[in-house]
Order: C-alpha cells, then structure tokens, then sequence
C-alpha cells in the first residue's frame, strides 16, 4: 500500500526553502528514475503502531547487484545485512525499514520475496538489506507486529509515483526531536561536471534533539502532563540516499556520510542509543556511463546534505499527533507554530 496524498504540508508548502538547488517533480525519492517506495502501515489502535517501508530499485537481484555505500553515524542499530554491503559495495536487494523488533522477521520475508521471484531460481545466498529504528514508546513492540504479508504488500506495492509521508508505513510510530515524526523524503537536481543528475533522500525519523530550522532553534513541545516524553538516550534514524550519477561503491559511501551529517542541522543529539545509518546507492550500473572524478562531486555531496534536512522536516510537518498504547501521546510539528516562531526568531 503506498497512498498517494500527504493531508498535511510540506516544507515548502509553508515556503522553508533548504538550499539552491532545485528539487525534481515530486521533491521524492521516486523523482530518482528506477527507485520505487511501497508502504504498509500496521496499526491497531491505541497498541499498535507500527509498519514496513520498501524502497525498491529495478533490476536490483543476486547476480545483478548495484553500486552501493553504507556510513555509520552511531552503530546502536541493527542494519540487517551491513556488513556485506561495506565489504562488497554492493546492493543486491531492495532497502526495508521497519521496528527494531521486527526487523529480524521482515530480513525473512524479504529473503523469501527475492528467491520467489523468476529470475532468481538459481539462487543460493542473498545479503537482505533492513534497517530499523524503536517505535516502542508509542508501539507494543514485544508483540512483533510485522508480518510477512504486509513486507510482501510494501514491496508489491512499492510505486514511482508520490511517497506518502508521515505516520504511514515504517515510520508510523516513530518519534523525533520531541515531536511526532515518521517517513519524510526530498530530492534534489544538482549540476554536476556539465550533467544532470538527481539525488534523492528518505528517512525513517526517530531521534533525539532540539529542532532547528534554516539554523534556527525552536522550542520544544511542551509534554503531556506526567510524561517526559522520549528519552533522550533513545532512537535512531534510517537515512535512503538514492542517485542516477555514475558512483562507484567508495564514492558513494561518501554520499552516505553526509547524508548522516545533515542530521546535525536538524538538531539531533546523536546520543548513546542513536543508531543513525545511511545506505546510499546508485541506479546507473557500471561501465554504462562515464564515470564521475572525485574532484566533481561537491554538488552532490551538498545536494545529499539538503534533501535529508528537508526530508527530516517533512517527516515531522506530515506527521499527525499520536496515542499510543501506554496511553502516551506525542504532539505533532504545529506548522502555524512552526511559522510564528520562526518569525519571532527572526
């Protein structure tokens, strides 16, 4: 399932412009041609909010992998599959995000998915690539909620069109910066050596912090009566960084790092028990393009930096407030605050 209509505004809906490069159509993930994003959101409420997002390259299987880095921020996460992917370079699966609990079920559907498909009959080892982040302040997330039919719906399902953002989806129970947050994306269309390329960005947001805005600061949300709201210690984010630029593996390790840098502008604390992970790869295979020289990549590197701070916004703006099933809840990113406080600010 992957809805095509955000109800709530975007970033630039409300006129926060990060940065001079322009955006592709959709300000997406998607806007990357050949990268696909499917949801499915699990939620039984108030117990349960929780879910799976897919990010699916075409042509990406064992056998015909594609060009890929991996950075990490803080390692107090469990990305399926990492290991592998630093060591070879190599993406041979689609990219899952999901709840820390359920990752390890989901990395088993996935598996399933992949030797399921035509072309794979032959297979024999596969690296699954999920990433995770705990939505247990929100979420029941002993009972594990994710199943293999909604991994197998995200992925089926997973479309080129607009990215539903929010809570939908892996981010449907996420926190982040004291806010309620969830999935967010932003791409860009830098310049780069005479061409053309896009970047793209999808963060799953559960992080520690004090939001900050165009550099801004802004006050925290005032907690509910008796809850603190998250600890401070916990969350982590899942950042997807998507290209068309002819990268190889070590460059676009690159990419990744700075995708986790931007994190810093939005104001996350990158605490002890962050686990802040970029996967980054790239939809142009080896040897079909001339390749790009290191001292060409700046634009690139800065249009990763803009799209994961906007899609981190987006994330919060696009979320909705949320009961969860301690009976806590989590107020949403007001954008009419948002506004008047920038403005005070100014």
């Amino acid at each position: 399932m992957n809805p095509a209509a955000t109800p709530r505004p975007r970033a630039r809906d409300l006129g926060i412009v990060i940065g001079p490069t322009p955006t592709g159509p959709l300000n997406a993930l998607t806007d990357v041609p050949g990268v696909r994003v499917g949801h499915t959101t699990v939620r039984s409420r108030p117990v349960v909010h929780s879910g799976v997002t897919a990010v699916v390259p075409d042509g990406v299987r064992p056998g015909a992998p594609l060009p890929a880095g991996v950075f990490v921020g803080n390692g107090y996460g469990k990305l399926v599959g990492a290991t592998q992917l630093a060591e070879l370079g190599e993406l041979e699966t689609p990219v899952l995000l999901t709840s820390t609990l359920s990752a390890f079920r989901v990395a088993d559907a996935l598996v399933g998915w992949v030797l399921g498909q035509p072309e794979n009959d032959e297979v024999l080892s596969l690296n699954p690539v999920v990433g995770e982040s705990n939505d247990g302040y929100l979420s029941d997330i002993r009972s594990r909620p994710v199943r293999e039919e909604h991994v197998r719906a995200a992925l089926d399902g997973a479309s080129a069109g607009p990215v539903a953002e929010g809570c939908v989806g892996a981010g449907t129970g996420t926190v982040a910066l004291g806010f309620k947050a969830g999935i967010g994306t932003s791409s860009r269309v830098p310049e780069v050596a005479d061409r053309r390329f896009t970047v793209g960005a999808l963060v799953q947001a559960n992080f520690g912090g004090t939001l900050r805005v165009l550099g801004r600061t802004l006050a925290p949300p005032t907690p509910s009566p008796g809850d603190a709201g998250p600890p401070a210690e916990t969350g982590s984010c899942m950042i997807v960084v998507a290209t068309d630029a002819p990268l190889d593996a070590r460059q676009l390790t690159r990419v990744a790092r700075r995708a986790v840098f931007a994190l810093a502008r939005t104001g996350a604390a990158y605490s002890h028990g962050s686990g802040d992970y970029a996967v980054a790869f790239t939809t142009t295979r080896p040897g079909t393009a001339p390749p790009l020289a290191d001292a060409t990549l700046s634009p690139l590197f800065e249009a990763a930096l803009d799209a994961v701070e906007e899609a981190v916004l987006n994330s919060l703006l696009t979320a909705t407030t949320t009961t969860g099933h301690t009976g806590r809840t989590v107020p949403a990113l007001s954008a009419d605050q948002l506004l008047t406080d920038m403005r005070l600010d100014s």
